[in-house]
């Protein structure tokens, strides 16, 4: 009976220092106020009322930066939103050298995205989006990196412009997408006049292609619907027919021809 008095209360004690650390976290243990050691995943034991174990999550946080006022290195002010993706590597660090460093992380992240977004130009801004997450990502990661914690990625999310900002820019987008218009207009004049220069050569070295090429336009218009046809013929091809009318004029016109007296034509 007096062994089971001594038995229990040991077997309790025992018990009672048991910890479950998941695959995913690390724990780090505190004997007495001060540092021993980081415990793995698995079934670990700490000294009941003397160590005292703090888990830590090693999975990848994400984590969205609240819109924030951003003014470009043009004056133009506007509101970028982010999302920031991070890890602890150690965990001793991310507990003893930080209070939160979920907290702090999220309140650098807000700092960093106004001053740096803050030294770029609009057009910058919206044109080197990936440039841009990569400069962000380098920063973070240095001033996480005494903490513990590795920046793994930065993405800016949204880009919300002023009003007046977006009717500037789309009144730009249509200038310039007519100046397209009649560059490509142009170009294709262009084009079509060297062709048709080069046909011209061509019906001028060979007469009877304009010919040809009369003939074909009938047969097209002829395969269309309509009651009448105006087609303008070619002035080459009624040449033999006003040479013959020119003929029998011109016959027409002569003088009868006077028989001398006392000759008589045979």
């Amino acid at each position: 009976m007096i062994y089971w008095v001594f038995v229990v209360p040991v077997l309790f004690w025992i018990i009672s220092g048991l910890r479950v650390i998941q695959e995913y976290e690390s724990g780090v243990i505190f004997r007495l106020g001060r540092f021993a050691e980081v415990k793995r995943a698995g079934l670990n034991w700490i000294v009941p009322g003397v160590d005292r174990m703090v888990k830590v999550d090693l999975r990848t946080v994400t984590r969205d930066v609240p819109p924030q006022d951003v003014i470009t290195h043009d004056n133009v002010s506007l509101k970028v939103s982010a999302v920031i993706y991070f890890r602890v590597i150690d965990a001793e660090k991310a507990i003893i050298q930080v209070e939160n460093f979920l907290y702090a992380t999220s309140q650098l992240s807000q700092t960093t995205l106004r001053s740096t977004l803050g030294k770029l130009d609009l057009d910058d801004l919206l044109a080197q989006r990936e440039k841009i997450n990569k400069e962000l990502q380098q920063v973070l990661d240095l001033h996480t990196e005494p903490w513990g914690i590795k920046v793994t990625a930065v993405e800016v999310k949204a880009i919300d412009l002023p009003p007046e900002m977006q009717r500037a820019m789309a009144r730009q987008a249509e200038a310039e997408r007519e100046r397209r218009a009649k560059v490509i207009a142009a170009e294709g004049e262009y084009q079509a006049a060297e062709k048709l220069g080069m046909a011209a050569d061509v019906i001028q070295a060979h007469p009877s292609a304009l010919q040809l090429r009369y003939l074909q336009t009938l047969v097209e218009i002829s395969a269309e619907k309509a009651s009448t046809t105006i087609f303008p013929v070619p002035i080459d091809l009624l040449t033999p027919f006003i040479k013959l009318a020119q003929g029998a004029a011109d016959q027409q016109q002569l003088p009868p021809q006077r028989v001398p007296i006392g000759v008589t034509r045979e």
